[in-house]
């Protein structure tokens, strides 16, 4: 009978390992899908404000196109005024060659006509005077026409530049995206190397404590290795696993390079049955107020306060959803994870 019961006893410890497998593996996922989250996070405010700069890009163009339509629009109509006045040049020309044909048919010997000469003569000095102020009219504008040339030289030299800018900007936008998302895998797989020695670590030093394991990308601890029941203090049989964890944590922060951005999560959990006092009304309370003397502790211990992170989660996240003493007291733990910062 008691080699039965034994069997029996193995028989059942099968199921809590599988569950732990299927935590793993549900716990890798949430990982991957949070990074690839802040991964396109990044990636959006880095487009985002590459999108805003190609705005004003864009903007610019299209002021610099509209200024480069009414310049030569005036370029336009300044040549109509000059045609008018070559027009205007070329008929007082013909005008002054008729006077003076009339002047020298006229002769001498005619000097009953002399009122008629003197009033050609004023018409000559007047249409004279025209073409004068009409070649002077053709020049001015002439110099307009050449200044309104150079102007949309340049609009057209900016407007090639504003397109050539627009074209590397979205060629610097994509490379950009590629290199932030190679960096960032880059950091994915340092910070799991740097987890893989750091629990490798902890694995030789908490070697043969059936009260410790590891599940997952955790360490977890019982909460009867650190605290009494119902309590928040840590017991002195618990500092020396402690003692090892911070030893272990500071060795970690001389190893990873000061541009991964990583913390030690310590998570509270407690088991379903409720709890209600002066200081705990809650679950929640009593397994923030754990995790807090874990941080507490190794903060005196030399770890620095931002690498550590304090969370409770109360019942509402059981690793064991049964109703029995062995549940309670699986799901009664604190869990120590490293992750990003």
């Amino acid at each position: 009978m008691p080699g039965a019961r034994s069997r029996r006893r193995q028989e059942a410890n099968y199921w809590p390992g599988f569950v732990d497998a299927l935590s793993s593996l549900l716990l890798v996922i949430i990982f991957m899908l949070s990074l690839f989250m802040l991964t396109q996070f990044f990636l959006g405010q880095e487009l985002q404000g590459r999108d805003t700069a190609l705005a004003r890009l864009n903007s610019q163009i299209a002021e610099l196109t509209d200024l480069l339509q009414l310049e030569r629009a005036d370029s336009d109509d300044l040549g109509s005024q000059i045609a008018t006045l070559t027009a205007t040049l070329g008929s007082a020309q013909a005008d002054n060659a008729s006077l003076t044909s009339q002047l020298a048919g006229i002769g001498t010997g005619l000097g009953d006509k002399d009122a008629t000469i003197a009033a050609i003569q004023d018409d000559l000095l007047n249409a004279q005077e025209l073409s004068d102020e009409a070649n002077a009219q053709v020049a001015l504008l002439n110099q307009q026409l050449a200044a309104l040339r150079v102007q949309v030289g340049a609009l057209e030299a900016a407007l090639n530049a504003s397109e050539s800018r627009d074209t590397e900007s979205r060629t610097q936008i994509a490379d950009l995206g590629r290199r932030l998302n190679v960096a960032l895998a880059q950091r994915v797989q340092d910070l799991a190397r740097y987890r893989s020695d750091f629990f490798g670590r902890l694995r030789q030093i908490l070697e043969g404590r059936a009260d410790v394991r590891v599940v997952g990308d955790r360490f977890v601890f019982q909460s009867e290795v650190l605290f009494a029941p119902g309590q928040a203090d840590i017991s002195t049989a618990g500092t020396p696993d402690l003692d090892a964890l911070a030893d272990a944590i500071l060795q970690l922060e001389q190893e990873i390079p000061p541009d991964i951005n990583w913390v030690m999560r310590i998570d509270g959990h407690t088991d379903s049955r409720p709890i209600s006092n002066a200081r705990f009304p809650s679950n929640w309370e009593l397994s923030a107020a754990r995790a807090i003397s874990v941080a507490r502790y190794l903060v005196t211990k030399g770890v620095s306060p931002n690498r550590l992170v304090a969370a409770g989660f109360g019942e509402f996240t059981p690793l064991d959803p049964a109703e029995n003493d062995d549940a309670y007291r699986r799901n009664r733990r604190i869990e120590f994870k490293l992750t990003e910062g």
